[in-house]
């Protein structure tokens, strides 16, 4: 099983969910991944709530505050990567082109994070822990497996994120055409890098997490059944079968059928 109590600096630790209707994402995901809901306080007031599969924390969701409602930000997943030093990692990104949204800050269980963007505008969490590393279990059925960066420039945040974490990328090309970059952390898979094309439309780069099913097929039907909506597949790859899939609010997400480390 992929219990973790720790994570090397540079690897994904969390996702959580900002969703405009909690109880109903708790219904769907409960669902579709057998989740079981905890609320507790959020850090800044509200309620954050820990979603466990088996007793064990895998990930989050709260309720989407109104001020980013009025500015257009709709429901999303928003993805957490380990650091060793939150304050130094904010001044990097700012040297690499990158900007840190709020300064960096004080958060759950002593730990402190930063809110980074790339230059091409996707956004993710430098997570500084504390009393608590993160997710205690992934890469198992209704665990996040994967993190996927969805990028108009793909080199260039191959860069920026090699500059920032350390990460080492690995392209993969086609009749001379970047395809696809996987992301490696100390000697370990630790996500992608994926070109947006004209069929994102004019959707903004975006991490995307996976979450792993014993049937994508399945998955995906359930998923249609409580609300949500297939935008890719199910379809075949090399190292397995996915799909990339909305709650009923509008998040998305994708789904893995196949291996994955412990």
């Amino acid at each position: 099983m992929g219990k973790r109590e720790r994570y090397e600096p540079g690897t994904f630790c969390w996702v959580d969910l900002a969703t405009t209707d909690p109880a109903g994402a708790r219904a769907f995901y409960g669902d579709l991944f057998g989740w079981e809901a905890e609320d507790t306080s959020g850090e800044q007031g509200g309620t954050y709530t820990m979603l466990h599969l088996d007793g064990d924390e895998v990930c989050a969701l709260y309720e989407l505050e109104p001020e980013r409602r009025e500015m257009g930000v709709p429901p999303h997943w928003f993805s957490y990567v380990s650091v060793q030093d939150a304050d130094a990692t904010a001044s990097r990104a700012r040297e690499l082109g990158g900007t840190v949204h709020g300064g960096v800050f004080d958060s759950y269980a002593g730990a402190r994070m930063a809110i980074i963007q790339d230059p091409a505008g996707a956004v993710l969490a430098a997570w500084q822990p504390g009393e608590w590393a993160g997710a205690g279990r992934v890469n198992d059925i209704g665990c996040l497996a994967w993190n996927e960066l969805q990028s108009r420039e793909p080199e260039a945040a191959g860069a920026f994120y090699g500059g920032l974490f350390g990460w080492e990328t690995e392209p993969i090309e086609e009749d001379g055409r970047l395809v696809y970059a996987t992301i490696r952390n100390a000697s370990s898979m630790n996500g992608g890098i994926m070109p947006m094309t004209e069929q994102h439309g004019d959707a903004p780069p975006y991490w995307l997490p996976y979450f792993t099913v014993l049937s994508c097929d399945s998955a995906v039907a359930r998923a249609r059944e409580l609300g949500g909506e297939a935008l890719v597949g199910p379809l075949d790859l090399g190292a397995g079968r996915i799909s990339v899939v909305t709650d009923p609010q509008g998040a998305v997400f994708a789904l893995f059928e196949g291996e994955t480390d412990d």
